[in-house]
């Protein structure tokens, strides 16, 4: 029965072994014991992270800078021109299944799934440095781990803690990761270990670009291989003098003519249809080569597809638009601002130009390396364009993840017919990514109904749906893809056979590096326009009805 407290509060009482029991008393007799019994009933203090990430010039000596992230290539680079810079550089192998295990077994619940991996595969790593003969402790003074950072609406800004989290549960406490931020940059960790000059950082962000234009070349020449693994074999080749060059700082322009002979070795017949696929989404997940996201860009390649990338140098020159674009646009605050324009202490015009400068250099160090090796007619991204075409869906001023360009790109590649089909891939709950993606992607479709367009998320263990729903799609762009084809063709009055006739005499059109000019989403169409430009063919009028029904039914 409930009877009323002098307090007036209600105590449930019951009948036990004859005599009336105090429930609440009991309760809280029990809590009070338990207390006791498990430490809780004295005062504690609030935890906070140690973060340890001490790294100084003196620890470059014995310590070796772990990285991953990247691509292949990428890692590969990286560490070359890190390690000509004087520092230990080892690069984790990418990210597998085996990775996600230590990642969901030691890392909190509810991360995203780049988080599990990339902190999975550095837990792996050093739980086989340990079963090696390494103590925990030689290992925590001998190694820390470099990743990137990042804040805002993403849960990305505070993963760095949960990497120590679970380096801690799996035996490394004390383990440093040292964060460099898309803000901060190399000078983000504590201390001076990862102090760099001027030339090393220029040599550094040049393996990135290397890195850039031999992804894109491998994306172009492999669907289009006679011989199978041929490609592989000759952008191993090229890997190795990239990286040669990059650690023994010499000659990249060398280094890149090199593997222009290297890779124009390899045969191709581009006469074959395959329908183009970009990956786009969160930056992770569609740059990964591994289990991370299913190993997206060999499985299109192994159903009949061509994939177009997403590269590195794209995401710095947005990094670069972004920061012109605030600029900008905290010029015109001159009553929340200090100073006469705003942004007092700061030459607007010198912080514009300075910005403007940076992203023409790249932009001219990028088409030089990618001429010389042989990525020719290859279109670096523009920011401001993206912006300005995706504001009505996705305004600019909101960040957190990839921010418009997931929209921008999608509305670009229909407005340019740049591919048959785009794909974008994201981790399980990633909260920019999805919300784009899952949400404003669906308008954006809406209005632009000829887009093939498919958002998957990844989770690590669904790749036969993620599989099952890439091949219904793609089995639309292949449609469409055999329909520009068709309408080049009847454009011309050719056929393949006339095509691949023309090729074969003349092979210095069908080298691996050769490019034909942008016309149409699939490389063949673009091939039978240009073979019909060469042999001096004009479009026949009647075939203008073809080639409007082709594009309507993309």
């Amino acid at each position: 029965m409930a009877t009323k407290t002098p307090d007036d509060r209600m105590t449930l009482q019951v009948i036990h072994g004859g005599a009336e029991l105090d429930v609440e008393a009991e309760l809280a007799r029990f809590e009070a014991q338990e207390r006791r019994r498990l430490g809780l009933d004295s005062e504690r203090e609030q935890w906070m992270d140690g973060n340890p990430n001490l790294f100084t010039a003196k620890d470059r000596e014995h310590t070796t800078l772990l990285i991953a992230g990247l691509t292949h290539a990428h890692d590969m680079f990286v560490q070359a021109a890190l390690t000509s810079a004087g520092f230990k550089v080892q690069t984790l192998d990418c990210p597998d299944n085996e990775a996600l295990r230590f990642g969901k077994e030691f890392g909190n619940r509810g991360q995203c799934n780049p988080t599990y991996f990339t902190v999975g595969n550095l837990v792996k790593y050093l739980s086989q440095l340990r079963d090696r003969g390494l103590s925990s402790r030689e290992i925590v003074d001998n190694y820390v781990f470099m990743t990137a950072g990042a804040c805002g609406p993403c849960r990305f800004g505070m993963y760095v803690t949960e990497y120590r989290k679970a380096l801690r549960d799996a035996g490394f406490d004390g383990f440093r990761v040292l964060l460099v931020s898309q803000g901060g940059g190399v000078h983000a960790a504590n201390g001076d270990g990862l102090t760099m000059s001027r030339k090393d950082i220029i040599w550094t962000f040049r393996g990135i670009m290397m890195g850039d234009v031999l992804n894109a070349l491998m994306y172009r020449i492999r669907p289009y291989e006679v011989e199978s693994g041929a490609t592989d074999r000759a952008i191993g080749e090229c890997r190795s003098v990239i990286a040669t060059a990059l650690r023994q700082r010499k000659s990249l322009l060398k280094a890149a003519w090199r593997c222009r002979k290297i890779l124009a070795r390899v045969q191709v017949d581009r006469t074959r249809v395959k329908p183009k696929v970009a990956i786009i989404g969160e930056f992770w997940a569609m740059t990964t080569e591994g289990d991370g996201n299913y190993k997206l860009q060999r499985f299109l390649e192994s159903e009949g597809a061509e994939v177009d990338i997403q590269i590195i140098t794209n995401w710095l020159l947005y990094l670069i638009a972004e920061k012109q674009w605030d600029t900008e646009r905290r010029a015109l605050l001159r009553n929340h601002d200090e100073g006469k324009r705003g942004l007092k202490g700061i030459d607007i015009r010198k912080k514009v130009l300075g910005l403007w400068a940076a992203d023409k250099l790249m932009r001219l160090q990028f088409q030089t390396f990618a001429k010389i090796m042989g990525l020719s007619a290859y279109a670096l991204s523009k920011p401001k364009e993206l912006g300005e075409i995706s504001h009505r869906y996705y305004d600019r001023h909101l960040r957190g993840g990839e921010s418009y360009l997931e929209v921008g790109k999608v509305i670009h590649n229909v407005l340019h017919n740049k591919v048959n089909m785009t794909v974008s891939v994201k981790p399980f709950g990633c909260m920019p990514s999805s919300g784009v993606s899952d949400g404003v992607q669906s308008l954006v479709t809406e209005m632009y109904p000829q887009a093939i367009f498919l958002a998957i998320e990844t989770s690590g263990d669904a790749a036969v749906n993620v599989y099952s729903r890439v091949q219904m799609q793609l089995f639309k762009a292949k449609q469409v893809a055999q329909k520009e084809v068709r309408a080049a063709l009847d454009a011309y009055a050719l056929t393949l056979e006339d095509v691949r006739d023309w090729l074969a005499r003349h092979p210095q059109c069908s080298n691996a590096l050769q490019h034909s000019p942008h016309v149409d989403g699939c490389t063949a169409a673009d091939v039978v326009h240009e073979v019909a430009r060469r042999k001096g063919r004009t479009r026949r009028r009647a075939s203008e009805g073809a080639v409007a029904a082709a594009t309507a039914g993309r």
